[in-house]
């Protein structure tokens, strides 16, 4: 099979999910709204810069998840899909996810954010393969901890080679688009590399590099 890989958040989104569910969050009044919005925005700059704890951001990310039932959960995941999600939805995404579909492709995302808020995208976006961070359950509730590697950086990596290991697949002739430069240790290993609405650092590297580069904005 031939692989066409995505990242999601502003790549085949036009947004963020992961700081998208913590807005969400505050605004339905479920957290602190000062603190939980200000700590947010940190991680998310964090993100940007390329600095990101990414063990530090999983701590507070998650604990939401702990400290509330399965079914409040998954009530209010279904709000946040229409109030959040929906919007975030791109033509141009779905025309390059089409485009792959056409030459039989096996499409994939593979991003930081948890399966949680994830997994609803992928099945809105009609895409079988998921590789997510794993938030650590135990007797159907979430421990506020993650399960594995989180796919973040040469963490996509790992997992992704890990997947392939396991569905005995490589990555002859693969595609991944991504908008970050926090997916470079990705980008750099398969053979048809797209920086999509990157950002400065991606770009200028996708460029000298000759990549190609696109948008799905617009």
């Amino acid at each position: 099979m031939t692989l066409a890989i995505f990242d999601l958040d502003n790549t085949l989104l036009a947004g963020d999910s992961d700081h998208a569910w913590g807005e969400f969050l505050v605004e339905e009044g479920i957290v602190d709204a000062e603190t939980y919005r200000k700590t947010n925005d940190r991680f998310y700059q964090d993100y940007l810069n390329g600095e990101l704890d990414i063990l530090n951001y999983l701590g507070f990310a998650l604990q939401p998840l702990s400290i509330h039932s399965m079914d409040e959960l998954l009530e209010w995941r279904a709000r946040f899909m229409e109030k959040k999600v929906r919007p975030m939805l791109l033509q141009k995404a779905h025309e390059l996810l089409n485009s792959h579909r056409q030459r039989n492709h096996t499409l994939m995302i593979i991003t930081a954010t948890n399966r949680f808020v994830t997994e609803p995208i992928a099945e809105l976006l009609d895409i079988e393969h998921l590789i997510a961070t794993e938030p650590e359950m135990i007797n159907g509730r979430y421990t506020g901890r993650i399960a594995g590697t989180p796919s973040f950086q040469e963490g996509k990596v790992t997992r992704l080679n890990d997947w392939l290991e396991a569905h005995g697949e490589s990555l002859d002739g693969a595609w991944f688009y991504s908008d970050s430069h926090n997916d470079l240790p990705l980008l750099e290993i398969v053979d048809n590399p797209i920086a999509v609405d990157p950002d400065p650092k991606l770009e200028k590297h996708a460029r000298n590099q000759g990549w190609g580069v696109m948008t799905l904005r617009g």
